[in-house]
């Protein structure tokens, strides 16, 4: 059985949507919880996944890890389309959210000020121009990768919730709010919130 260590609505809560599409037994166990997290992940980050003496670090490589290991239709055979899916979790994974990690940095390491201000809206600007991205993708296919539902995608349903969090306007397009609803309508997505949420209560 696999262990998921996380953090409440951090990207981790995509690991474990993806733990419930496979079908997989797992424990849920929070970073809070540990008394010296380093020893399970030595930079500090979540999700770390356990499995037996293996521990596997950083969230795009536990996805494709998974998703090697396990019958799924997250991750095509087909080359062409495999390529397409690994890129748009790698957009998800390595543009994105380092977007909203900076949104993140700033919040916590400025005091309020006109230039915390004027910073923090540049930085959602770029989030923003990352979400014309997607919606322009979305203009011609269903989701990010192509016609069928992909890890980015949910990854993506996850960090749109993280704007809520600073105080500056982050442009999220129809299409991708329609995409961002689709996912957290799924079974796994909603039963993986509640589990977060049992946790905390």
């Amino acid at each position: 059985m696999y262990q998921l260590y996380y953090s409440p609505g951090a990207c981790s809560l995509a690991t474990q949507v993806i733990l419930r599409e496979l079908g997989q037994d797992f424990s849920l166990i929070s970073k809070a919880e540990i008394a010296d997290y380093s020893q399970i992940n030595p930079v500090g980050a979540v999700p770390a996944l356990k499995t037996g003496d293996t521990v596997v670090t950083e969230g795009a490589a536990i996805i494709l890890y998974l998703l090697e290991r396990h019958a799924n239709q997250l991750l095509p055979t087909d080359a062409q389309a495999r390529g397409r899916v690994i890129e748009a979790l790698m957009f998800a994974n390595a543009s994105m959210h380092p977007a909203y990690s900076k949104l993140f940095f700033l919040a916590g390491s400025l005091e309020d000020s006109e230039t915390k201000m004027a910073l923090l809206s540049a930085a959602a600007q770029k989030v923003s121009a990352l979400w014309e991205v997607v919606e322009s993708r979305l203009e011609v296919h269903a989701y990010l990768a192509g016609e069928v539902l992909s890890p980015a995608d949910i990854l993506l349903a996850v960090y749109a919730a993280w704007g809520e969090f600073f105080p500056v306007r982050i442009e999220i397009g129809r299409r991708s709010k329609a995409l961002i609803d689709s996912v957290r309508a799924m079974p796994s997505y909603r039963a993986s919130v509640a589990a977060e949420q049992s946790k905390v209560a």
